[in-house]
């Protein structure tokens, strides 16, 4: 797939069928884009789990931090990926060892690995990459964007 551009459709698509969200690489800083995106992502319904190993047993936007994606008890519908791009393929790689795949992995802007999106994508997982879905929501579905 070409991870260049997207259509609008597909996008949408994805943002309305999703549920449940791992956000990987999660911050309790107010002044990282990963707060201000997981506390847009829950003001739209969506169940979003924060992952982070240093803050593992504390809470961002009172959703309790998991270590791992492996320790989340519930299946996943997408795993926003707010690390670095030379992580990406570990993060598709615990995606793929876990009990229920997740049905799409979305990285943030910035965030680029066509290695690991192959991987996933022949695991039959969607791959957005380089995108915002806070700033994806409200061009596609409607409403405010994140500040």
């Amino acid at each position: 797939m070409d991870h260049q551009t997207y259509s609008d459709a597909w996008l949408r698509g994805i943002l309305q069928s999703v549920q449940t969200i791992a956000l990987t690489g999660a911050s309790p800083n107010p002044q990282r884009p990963s707060f201000a995106v997981m506390g847009f992502l829950l003001s739209r319904g969506y169940r979003v789990i924060p992952v982070n190993p240093g803050q593992a047993g504390k809470t961002i936007h009172g959703q309790p931090v998991m270590a791992s994606l492996a320790d989340i008890a519930e299946p996943i519908d997408m795993i926003d990926v707010f690390r670095a791009s030379e992580y990406v393929d570990a993060v598709v790689d615990e995606a793929l060892s876990l009990p229920v795949r997740p049905k799409v992995i979305w990285t943030q802007l910035g965030v680029y690995d066509e290695r690991a999106a192959a991987k996933a994508e022949a695991a039959g997982m969607a791959v957005v990459m380089n995108r915002c879905p806070a700033i994806e929501y409200p061009r596609l579905i409607g409403g405010e964007a994140h500040r």
